[in-house]
C-alpha cells in the first residue's frame, strides 16, 4: 500500500509535465509522512499541496501534504473520531480544504478554512446525499454531486453554503 499513493502522484502529474515521474517521499511507519502503512486514499494535488483520506489513526480522516517542506500539514479542529471523510479537494495556496463526510449516516460536503481552524457544514439544508466535492484554485467555489432531484446532478456553492447554480 505504500507505493500505491507514489504511483497515483506519479499518474497525476504526468497529465501536467511531459513526462511521469514518481515523487520519492519517504514511508514512515508512524505515519507522520504522506507513506504509511495504513490506507491512503484519494490523493488530490493543488499546488503544493496534497490531501488524502488514511486511517492511520483508527479513523478515516483528511491529510495534507506539503510538498515543499515534505511533511504532513497540521490541521486543528479538522478530524472528528465519529466523522468519515473521503474526497478531499484543496484550494491552489492551501488554504481551504473540502471534503466529503458522512456522520450517523448522513453525509455532508464540509469545508476547512485553515486561517480561522474553522469547519462549516455546506450542505447542512440540503435534505440529499452529497459525494465527490472538489474546490476551484481561489477557493472561492465548491462543486459536488447531489441526489436532491433524485439523481446525481452537480452543484456549485460558494465558500458560504450559497447555492450558484440556481438551487
Amino acid at each position: 500500500m505504500k507505493n500505491s499513493i507514489l504511483f497515483v502522484i506519479a499518474s497525476l502529474l504526468s497529465g501536467c509535465v511531459s513526462y511521469p515521474r514518481i515523487l520519492n517521499y519517504p514511508f514512515d511507519p508512524g505515519g507522520q509522512s504522506l507513506n504509511s502503512l495504513a490506507s491512503e486514499l484519494n490523493p488530490q494535488i493543488s499546488g503544493r499541496y496534497i490531501v488524502f483520506t488514511s486511517d492511520r489513526r483508527g479513523s478515516q480522516d483528511v491529510y495534507m501534504f506539503d510538498m515543499a517542506t515534505q511533511s504532513l500539514v497540521d490541521l486543528p479542529g479538522l478530524n472528528s473520531l465519529d466523522t468519515m471523510a473521503s474526497h478531499p479537494a484543496v484550494s491552489e495556496k492551501g488554504n481551504y480544504i473540502v471534503f466529503a463526510a458522512n456522520r450517523q449516516g448522513r453525509s455532508a460536503i464540509i469545508l476547512y478554512d485553515r486561517e480561522t481552524r474553522q469547519s462549516r457544514n455546506l450542505t447542512a439544508n440540503l435534505q440529499a446525499e452529497v459525494r465527490n466535492p472538489t474546490i476551484s484554485a481561489d477557493g472561492n467555489k465548491i462543486a459536488f454531486e447531489s441526489s436532491v432531484n433524485g439523481q446525481w446532478d452537480i452543484l456549485v456553492y460558494n465558500r458560504s453554503g450559497q447555492a450558484l447554480n440556481g438551487e
